[in-house]
């Protein structure tokens, strides 16, 4: 309860709803009058905008989707669909100066039907870079232009989206790119990540391995880059997207603020020249269309989980966004058509209105300014690996319970990005737990004075767990980290408190450091990325099946592979029973054992100790490595379903089934299955989240043993393998007959006509997922938008036809996932 209590103030004072001074955070202002609007210029225009003439801004049409990212590319359902301002129409982009004195408005770059976004103004003050998107394409790229409109010269090129470009010190340019190839683990667009390129646009290579956006880089007063990151590591999707920083060559990758508090878009943020201070976006929620949010400041001096460090500026106010500070006392920011001018009290007014038509974007001043300091790489790029030092794996925060002495090892892991992906959920990945698949890497050895250091390979997000003597998981990390090429970083502990420093009181050089680094020690003759089908169900089938089948339903669990409309029937009962405790798209920095083997009772049962069940060594490793790979179901994204596969799972069950059944249901079962005991026709979903312990993880999973979906879900009620055994027939029939009886003997027998239009029912919906080639199925293939992104991305060859031609998904995926693994360059590569 203590625990809620503070997350719900927590959430209260990020997204604004509670004042600065309730919160306790930086002293807010006393409230005052309104000041005139006059008086608000007159105070900027002798003071910060005293020598400043003019601005540069975008205009652009507004885009459809609701995300803030969601602005780039086409949906992975339909290449035609666009995603980008004005959603494929012609748009109303402009590149504009405007002169704060005379208010005179000269259009730099008419866009003609194209899009223009992200003006950034150089040191010199006398070029501007954005990113374009020419009338009749569809991608953005970088282009460079003088103050005077002349001179408009072209970056970069190709295929792939550049945009929310920055000029570093040192004269390359760092950007968010789309060259990634990746998708939104849960939504229907592509993902930006952090690249770096020379002045010119030459030699492109990401500075980032973010499998989800990276967004509004900027440069720091230290030389170091602040940007937005959100990802979701075996926790929920909708509330980690704040601030991070690091160097300008993707080394110190670290938090800024806020990894440890849920909700809340912190975007488009800035230093405040002079301070240690920053201002920025707060989009609440899950972030709001164009980046719209309260504008916020925040102190660094306070570390990245203070609360405290955060003062709103105008609670009350239009939402804004684009934020550019001059002082602690002079801001503007982009609302709607305007650009407003604010003071450190949140007052504010409106400064120039744009015309139209299209609305006004990434208001910035035109002049020159000093280079912060260029810091130099600490990445070493003829090296393939990185090295990570963990100073004592017991400092940290939430760990409860945790001897010293009882963390052995580290278990390494990989979060895997997308090469598709159509859905806001998890589709077949797996059961509301985790939105991708990881990849086991091995292990790492942890010290008796709970150091660790370890070589990684650079360039991917990894993450890890810690182990016990037996190999049972102990803390689990949900988040992912990453090093350069020969970079060494380093922890202070298991998601220890950030306003401490490795070595910090200790008396001796960690154990750990004493020796070279250590290897990952793979686990040889397994599969490193997990499939339920492949490698769990055969586990089941020799010692499990025998009493959990429909023939002999013990527990009233199948563990049978026969697949419903989704998942195999025992994939469902053992992550819905809670056999196996996954992220639960729940918060993150989840209490010890409670997640992973050590809170999965399916490992206990199968010791021996469970009527006998004892598996082999071998049989022990495969099950223990896909629980704490995350216990997916698909092994492989081609088994994620475009809207018509899932259309059919979900309508195969509603149109030959549940239509039917309702008719019987009146005549047959209503007088049993009521609202405790609904049938699927009349569940109401809106019910089980009332008792959701995070109302705003969407999709938290709340399934008990006792929850009606557990046994009245169509994921179990139907077998869509072996139709005849579907639950839905034996539970009413009787037992002479075959059935179950469990809900009395109301088909007396197979004969009976109601029972025969049930069984059809289920025919149908079997033939429905076969002719779709749903995975789990026999039949199954990829569907097409898979096949076109492996074409796009060169793994498939452009020929190919997947209607006449064989395809491994499985090593077409390990193909698409090693285009990110970093090769060291070879003599006389750059």
């Amino acid at each position: 309860m203590v625990r809620a209590a503070v997350t719900a103030i927590l959430w209260a004072v990020l997204t604004g709803l509670v004042g600065a001074a309730a919160s306790g955070g930086e002293k807010a202002p006393p409230k005052a009058p309104q000041k005139a609007t006059k008086a608000i210029l007159d105070q900027a225009l002798a003071g910060p905008l005293k020598t400043i003439d003019e601005f540069v801004f975008a205009t652009r049409s507004r885009y459809d989707d609701g995300h803030w990212y969601a602005n780039i590319g086409y949906y992975c359902e339909d290449e035609n669909a666009k995603a980008y301002a004005g959603n494929g129409k012609p748009d109303t982009g402009k590149l504009c100066k405007w002169n704060l004195r005379t208010g005179q408005l000269a259009v730099l770059l008419d866009a003609q039907g194209g899009s223009v976004r992200d003006p950034q103004v150089h040191y010199d003050g006398r070029k501007i870079l954005f990113s374009y998107r020419k009338a009749g394409t569809d991608c953005f790229n970088l282009y460079e232009i003088g103050t005077d409109g002349a001179r408009l010269t072209q970056l970069t090129s190709g295929r792939y989206d550049d945009y929310e470009p920055t000029y570093l010190p040192d004269g390359d340019i760092l950007f968010v790119s789309t060259r990634c190839r990746r998708w939104v683990s849960c939504w229907k667009t592509h993902v930006g990540i952090m690249h770096r390129c020379g002045p010119d646009g030459g030699n492109i290579r990401p500075v980032s391995c973010n499998i989800e956006h990276d967004n509004t880089p900027w440069v720091l007063p230290d030389g170091r880059i602040l940007y937005t990151r959100w990802e979701y590591v075996d926790r929920s999707q909708m509330e980690f997207h704040h601030l991070w920083a690091m160097f300008p060559d993707g080394t110190g990758q670290t938090v800024f603020y806020g990894n440890e508090h849920p909700g809340t878009v912190m975007i488009d943020a800035k230093p405040i020249p002079g301070t240690d201070k920053i201002v920025a976006s707060f989009s609440p929620g899950h972030g709001v269309n164009e980046h719209a949010g309260r504008i916020a400041v925040l102190t660094a001096a306070r570390g990245p989980d203070d609360p405290s460090a955060v003062r709103i500026l105008a609670n009350n106010a239009p939402l804004a966004h684009d934020p550019y500070a001059f002082s602690e006392d002079c801001f503007i920011a982009a609302q709607g058509n305007k650009i407003i001018l604010m003071d450190g009290a949140g007052n504010s007014q409106a400064l120039y209105t744009y015309p139209g038509p299209g609305n006004l974007h990434e208001p910035r001043p035109i002049m020159a300014r000093p280079r912060e300091p260029v810091l130099a790489g600490r990445s070493t790029l003829s090296k393939a690996a990185g090295y990570m030092l963990l100073d004592d794996v017991y400092r940290g925060r939430n760990l409860p319970g945790v001897q010293r002495g009882e963390i052995k090892k580290l278990l390494v892991l990989e979060v895997l990005p997308k090469p598709v992906n159509f859905s806001g959920g998890m589709d077949l990945t797996s059961f509301l737990g985790s939105f991708n698949l990881e990849r086991v890497l091995g292990t790492v050895p942890v010290e008796d004075d709970g150091s660790a250091y370890f070589e990684v390979p650079a360039g991917r997000p990894v993450f890890f767990v810690a182990l016990d003597k037996d190999d049972l998981s102990v803390k689990r990390m949900q988040s992912f980290t990453t090093v350069m090429p020969g970079e060494n970083e380093g922890c202070v502990g298991c998601h220890e408190q950030r306003v401490t420093a490795p070595l910090e009181q200790r008396q001796q050089r960690p154990l750990a450091m004493r020796r070279a680094p250590s290897p990952l020690q793979p686990f040889a003759g397994f599969p490193s990325v997990l499939d339920f089908n492949r490698d769990i169900q055969p586990i089941l089938d020799q010692h499990c099946v025998s009493c959990h089948s429909p023939q002999k339903r013990e527990g009233k669990v199948l563990f049978t592979g026969d697949i419903g409309p989704h998942w195999s029937h025992s994939y469902f009962s053992l992550i819905a029973s809670g056999q196996v405790a996954d992220g639960r798209n729940g918060l993150g920095d989840q209490p010890p054992r409670t997640i992973g083997s050590s809170a999965s009772a399916l490992l206990k049962k199968l010791d021996g100790s469970h009527y006998e069940a004892k598996l082999s060594a071998r049989q022990q490793r495969m099950l223990w490595l896909w629980i704490e790979s995350g216990a997916p179901y698909a092994g492989t994204y081609a088994g994620l379903r475009n809207a018509k596969a899932e259309a059919t799972g979900h309508g195969a069950a509603g149109t030959h089934v549940f239509g039917p059944l309702k008719e019987v249901f009146g005549r047959r079962c209503s007088q049993c299955h009521g609202p405790q005991r609904p049938l699927p026709h009349n569940y109401d979903e809106k019910e089980r989240k009332k008792d959701c312990p995070h109302p705003t993880a969407v999709y938290e999973r709340i399934i008990t043993k006792d929850d009606p979906q557990l046994r009245y879900s169509p994921a179990i009620l139907l077998n869509l393998t072996r139709p005849e055994l579907s639950a839905l027939l034996l539970a009413p029939l009787a037992r002479k007959s075959g059935g179950w009886e469990s809900c009395g003997a109301v088909f007396k027998d197979t004969g009976d006509g109601d029972y025969q239009k049930l069984l059809a029912g289920i025919k149908a919906a079997q033939a429905a997922i076969q002719a779709e080639g749903q995975f789990g199925t026999p039949q199954f293939k990829p569907n097409h938008q898979y096949v076109r992104e492996m074409k796009r991305f060169g793994i498939l060859p452009a020929a190919f036809d997947a209607g006449k031609e064989p395809i491994d998904v499985y090593a077409t995926d390990e193909k698409y996932w090693h285009l990110f693994w970093y090769a060291p360059p070879q003599d006389g590569q750059q």
